[in-house]
């Protein structure tokens, strides 16, 4: 008896429509209620769930086969065809994802959401977007020091924004550093030693991720742990060397020195990273009369620039503290202050203005004015979601600015995955970018809204953002033409140093780019102490197919950690790399679509070809050569602070299933400041 009844069930199951939406939703299959659907709407359905279900565990090549399959059955299905057009742009061909949600726009489906996406993802396929980089900025949102009456901080002088969204701010006034999230809300307060901060001037974090507060009227700095414990102070009062009279601000280079403007004294101190003094700089030379009031500082590579608020001007040095030229001259500015560098340009405040500098020919252009209420920028800091954090000391508030085109695209929201194995409990990850596909971090819990068929989901938890993650996977890509293999000793000590910075979290894989990719090594980093490039299974070739060894080398990190990425060791030789079957466009989208980092550390000292400067350029990555002073012990570092943009929910379902049949609806909608977005999706529960 109890098999007759499964079989019915069964049946029934196969013969009457299994998704909830009603004749006039956009948001589901074409609805046949109240009668028997055919055999072609059977499969359809059959063959869509296995689609939803493959897409949801990264094989995109089997959900493209099965929702094939579902639209030969049922032809010009809006449904199916926003699912492919999803499945597409995840594999990097978002051609071919936009013509079949054009499609579907054209059959009436998906509205101002599908419009909107579509929008997005063609501007997007558009390369050279370097002029929006000089763009006027407007404020997003404010964080006030005085909140219904109540003061939350007096007197921001400095900001230190930090890769997983959170800021740090530093008030003169109260003595204080605040740690704070994207929402304004104060996640700790840190008050120095038992003695207390003596007017914080300015904050800056490490190469090592740990703090350096410079405190004004103490004529000293104060080293913190990353989370803001005191260790010990930095410098005394005094004019000899390693002594300071009012220092200002900070900046670091690359061999991790410590800079500190010396305002008392005229100069620049330099400290190496153990805070022991070195020398300083910035008395007259030559026909230059040295500084007169030293404020904000930027080093960017061998050039360090120093603004100066008693002459108005920007000067540049070596970082030997030679004096090189007037980047700006006199009476350019009024009160220069902080110096930051952003978009290729370094970034100063002067009293209600916030300035872009070109480094190289010292032209100007002003990204905002703060208006002529009383007001005085100090520090234009940029942050991990493309926005510029400003401290108005005078006005006693930190401003979030953004450019305008930012402000009116709204943000790009991307339900990724879905797990329903334990409904009706369910888990859902999502992806939340800008309009340039810059990943948004930092938002919590009250920052989402989730829905089944409108209605607000049961049981909402954060679960948790990759933001915070602190492993990464890594794949390391070996060029094995027969350029690279010149550089053997080269390659050899790339991937030990790249191993030995996971410091044994994580795991890697070692893929070869000969004529056909090879995957050649999957576990522990440490494993990789004694690498010799003569182990490799992969032979020297001609023309390394790079195209097909970077698919190859993603399809490994798509189920992986959520920070992910792949180092390609190469000598950069345009001749000797081959890219056939993928083109740069598809390459690079299928890297940004699936959340891969691209670096490239070259074993010769000769430029990058042009193909792989290109995916550089349009991925999160970096280029490094092999033998830089550093060394390569911040590459997997990088990786792990780019900014990623995914977020782990849990909910409760209410809907019905039928028997894990039917297509569950499910919409999320983001909000941040004056911001916000919105996608659609679906899921099934499992077959009962």
């Amino acid at each position: 008896m109890k098999k007759l009844v499964s079989a019915a069930l069964i049946f029934a199951s196969l013969c009457t429509f299994s998704f909830t939406q009603n004749t006039t939703d956009s948001a589901g299959l074409k609805v046949y209620e109240d009668r028997i659907r055919t055999g072609n709407e059977g499969m359809a359905s059959e063959e869509f769930r296995r689609g939803v279900q493959a897409y949801y565990r990264g094989a995109f090549n089997e959900a493209i086969v099965q929702f094939e399959r579902a639209l030969s059955y049922l032809p010009n299905d809006n449904l199916i065809l926003d699912w492919l057009g999803k499945t597409y742009y995840k594999t990097g061909l978002e051609g071919s994802a936009l013509n079949y949600w054009q499609n579907a726009q054209n059959n009436g489906y998906g509205g101002l959401l599908l419009q909107n996406k579509i929008e997005i993802v063609r501007e997007r396929r558009v390369t050279g977007d370097s002029a929006d980089k000089l763009m006027r900025l407007s404020e997003a949102g404010s964080f006030p020091g005085d909140f219904n009456g109540n003061m939350v901080y007096s007197g921001p002088v400095s900001v230190q924004p930090n890769y997983d969204g959170t800021i740090w701010i530093a008030a003169y006034n109260t003595n204080e550093l605040l740690l704070i999230n994207q929402n304004g809300k104060v996640i700790d307060r840190i008050e120095g030693p038992i003695n207390g901060f003596d007017r914080p001037s300015d904050i800056l974090r490490l190469h090592n991720n740990k703090l350096l507060v410079c405190e004004n009227s103490g004529d000293r700095l104060a080293l913190l742990s990353e989370k803001g414990k005191f260790e010990k102070y930095i410098g005394s009062r005094g004019r000899k060397n390693g002594e300071m009279v009012g220092p200002l601000y900070l900046a670091q280079d690359y061999l991790e020195r410590i800079y500190v403007t010396d305002y008392g004294n005229r100069r620049v101190d330099v400290f190496d990273k153990d805070g022991e003094a070195i020398f300083y700089f910035g008395g007259k030379q030559g026909s230059f009369e040295g500084l007169k009031g030293p404020t904000g500082i930027m080093i960017v590579d061998e050039s360090v620039f120093v603004a100066d608020n008693q002459t108005g001007a920007i000067y540049e040095f070596d970082r030997a503290g030679n004096f090189l030229r007037e980047l700006c001259e006199k009476d350019t500015f009024k009160k220069p202050e902080g110096i930051k560098y952003w978009n290729d340009s370094l970034v100063v405040c002067d009293s209600n203005r916030i300035v872009s500098i070109d480094k190289e020919t010292g032209a100007l252009f002003e990204y905002a004015r703060t208006g002529n209420a009383p007001t005085r920028v100090t520090v234009a800091n940029p942050d991990v979601n493309g926005n510029v954090i400003v401290a108005d000391y005078t006005a006693n508030e930190v401003y979030v600015m953004s450019k305008v085109q930012e402000l009116v695209g709204g943000l790009f929201v991307q339900i990724e995955q879905l797990d329903a194995s334990k409904f009706p409990n369910v888990t859902v990850e999502l992806r939340v970018e800008n309009r340039h596909r810059q990943p948004v971090v930092g938002l919590q819990e009250e920052n989402f809204y989730l829905s089944e068929n409108k209605r607000a989901v049961s049981n909402l938890k954060f679960l948790g953002a990759a933001s915070n993650n602190t492993e990464a996977d890594v794949t390391i890509l070996i060029d094995c033409s027969e350029y690279t293999s010149m550089f053997t000793e080269q390659v050899e000590t790339a991937v030990k140093e790249v191993a030995a910075s996971m410091n044994g979290i994580g795991t890697l894989r070692i893929v070869s780019a000969g004529t056909i990719p090879v995957t050649e090594y999957v576990g522990n980093p440490d494993n990789l102490g004694d690498f010799k490039l003569i182990a490799l299974k992969n032979s020297t070739c001609r023309y390394a197919r790079v195209d097909l060894a970077m698919r190859l080398a993603s399809n490994d990190l798509i189920n992986g950690a959520k920070k992910r990425g792949i180092v390609m060791i190469t000598a950069g030789e345009e001749n000797s790399l081959s890219f056939e079957k993928y083109n740069l466009s598809e390459l690079t989208s299928y890297l940004n679509n699936n959340s891969i980092s691209f670096s490239v550390v070259q074993v010769a000292q000769n430029g990058m070809c042009n193909q792989l400067s290109y995916v550089v350029d349009n991925t999160q990555g970096d280029s490094y050569y092999v033998y830089r002073p550093q060394g390569l012990k911040d590459v997997v570092k990088d990786m792990i602070e780019y900014p990623q943009g995914i977020y782990q929910l849990s909910f409760t379902s209410a809907l019905p299933t039928n028997f894990g049949t039917n297509f569950l609806p499910l919409e999320a909608e983001v909000y941040l400041l004056n911001r916000s977005g919105r996608d659609e999706t679906g899921y099934f529960a499992p077959l009962e």
